[in-house]
C-alpha cells in the first residue's frame, strides 16, 4: 500500500507534513509518496538522519495550490502537488491521497482527477465526533453549505457504510440534526428530509439535537455542511478550553497547589493518588485531542481521499495518513459504492 501526502498542504507545510511522513514511515514502516516541490521536500528530508533508509518517495510537483486558494487555483494549476497526487491515485501509483490543505481544493481536485462514485451527486466530508460515548460520524462538515433533500440522504447512506466498515457496525443508527425531537421540528430542509430517510433502508432514529450527538442516540448525524462544520469546530473549541481549564485549575498558582496538598493530610500520601488520576487524565485528553483523529474522509469521490487540518502538527500528520492507511485496508471505497449502487429509496 502506498499513501500520497501532499506536502505542500497545510499551514506549517513543507517542515511539518514531512516530519509527521518520516515518523509515520519509522514507526509503522508506511510507504509514503511525498508530492511537492522537489527541492523543498528532499530540504526537508534531509533534516532526518534516517530518511533515505525509510519508504518514502518524491514526486515532483511545480506548482502549489496556496491556503487561500481555491477552485479556480486548481483547474489553473494543472501541475500543483494536488493534481499530481490525485493523478498518482487515478492511474493506480497509489491507493489513497492524503492533504491537510484548503479543504475546498482538495475537494476540487478530487472531483477534477478522480471523479465521483456513480449515483453521487455531491460528495461530503464526514468527522468522527470524540465526545460521544459510542463511534458516531458527522456527515457534511463543510463541503456543501447549501444542500437539497436527496443530498442529505446521500450523505446518510455514505455514512452508514462508513459506520459499517470503520466502526463495524452491523446497523448503524442514523439521525438528522434539527433544533427538536419532534418530527415536524427544524428547517425545510430538514422537514422534506425526515420522512426520506423514514422511508429508506437505513436505521433510522429520528431528529438529533446539538446535546444529544454526546449522548450516543446515533452513529451517524446527517446535515448540511455549514451547520456541521459549525459544530464539529465549536465541539472542538470547548473541548480544548475544558482540557486547559482543569490542567489550570489543579496546578495554577501557589493557593491551588497548597489547596491539594490539604485535601489529604500530608502531601506525600496523596502523591500515589494524583498518580492513579493521570492515565485517566490522559485518556480523557487523548479522546479529546483532534489530533488523534488527523482527518476527515471525502465520501463520494473515486477513490480514497482523506482532508486534515490546515494547523496540523507532526502527530496530526501521522493520524491523516493512518486514517488514508485504514481506508484503504477496510475497502472504503468499495463499501461506498456497493451502497449507492442499491435504490437509495425503499418506500
Amino acid at each position: 500500500m502506498k499513501i500520497v501526502v501532499d506536502a505542500m498542504g497545510g499551514d506549517h507545510a513543507p517542515e511539518v507534513v514531512v516530519a509527521g511522513a518520516v515518523a509515520e514511515a519509522r514507526a509503522h514502516g508506511t510507504q509514503i509518496i511525498l508530492v511537492g516541490i522537489a527541492e523543498r521536500v528532499q530540504a526537508e528530508l534531509a533534516r532526518h538522519a534516517d530518511a533515505a533508509s525509510l519508504p518514502i518517495e518524491v514526486v515532483h510537483a511545480s506548482e502549489v495550490v496556496a491556503m487561500e486558494e481555491h477552485t479556480m487555483a486548481v483547474k489553473a494549476k494543472k501541475d500543483s502537488s494536488l493534481m499530481v497526487g490525485m493523478r498518482l491515485v487515478k492511474e493506480g501509483k497509489a491507493d489513497a491521497f492524503a492533504s491537510a490543505g484548503n479543504s475546498g481544493a482538495v475537494m476540487a481536485a478530487a472531483l477534477f482527477g478522480l471523479g465521483r462514485i456513480r449515483g453521487v451527486e455531491r460528495p461530503a466530508l464526514g468527522s468522527i465526533y470524540p465526545a460521544a460515548p459510542v463511534p458516531c460520524l458527522v456527515v457534511d462538515i463543510g463541503a456543501n453549505a447549501d444542500c437539497k433533500p436527496e443530498y442529505l440522504v446521500q450523505f446518510a447512506h455514505m455514512g452508514a457504510a462508513y459506520a459499517r466498515v470503520m466502526f463495524g457496525l452491523d446497523r448503524p443508527k442514523v439521525g438528522i440534526i434539527s433544533n427538536g425531537e419532534e418530527e415536524d421540528k427544524g428547517s425545510m430542509l430538514i422537514r422534506e428530509t425526515y420522512p426520506l430517510l423514514r422511508a429508506s433502508r437505513l436505521n433510522f432514529v429520528g431528529n438529533v439535537e446539538g446535546k444529544d450527538i454526546g449522548k450516543g442516540l446515533a452513529n451517524v448525524v446527517v446535515t448540511d455542511g455549514l451547520t456541521g462544520n459549525v459544530i464539529v469546530k465549536l465541539s472542538e473549541g470547548l473541548l480544548s478550553f475544558l482540557v486547559k481549564f482543569l490542567k489550570r485549575q489543579f496546578t495554577a498558582g501557589a493557593r491551588n497547589k497548597a489547596a491539594l496538598a490539604l485535601m489529604i493530610p500530608g502531601a506525600i500520601l496523596m502523591l500515589p493518588g494524583l498518580a492513579l488520576l493521570l492515565p485517566s487524565v490522559r485518556s480523557l485528553k487523548q479522546r479529546v485531542d483532534w489530533r488523534e483523529i488527523g482527518g476527515a474522509p471525502l465520501l463520494g469521490v473515486n477513490g480514497v481521499v482523506v482532508i486534515g487540518h490546515g494547523r496540523s502538527d507532526v502527530k496530526a500528520i501521522r493520524s491523516m495518513i493512518r486514517m488514508a492507511e485504514k481506508s484503504v485496508q477496510q475497502d472504503l471505497v468499495g463499501a461506498l459504492r456497493t451502497a449507492l449502487a442499491e435504490p437509495i429509496q425503499v418506500m
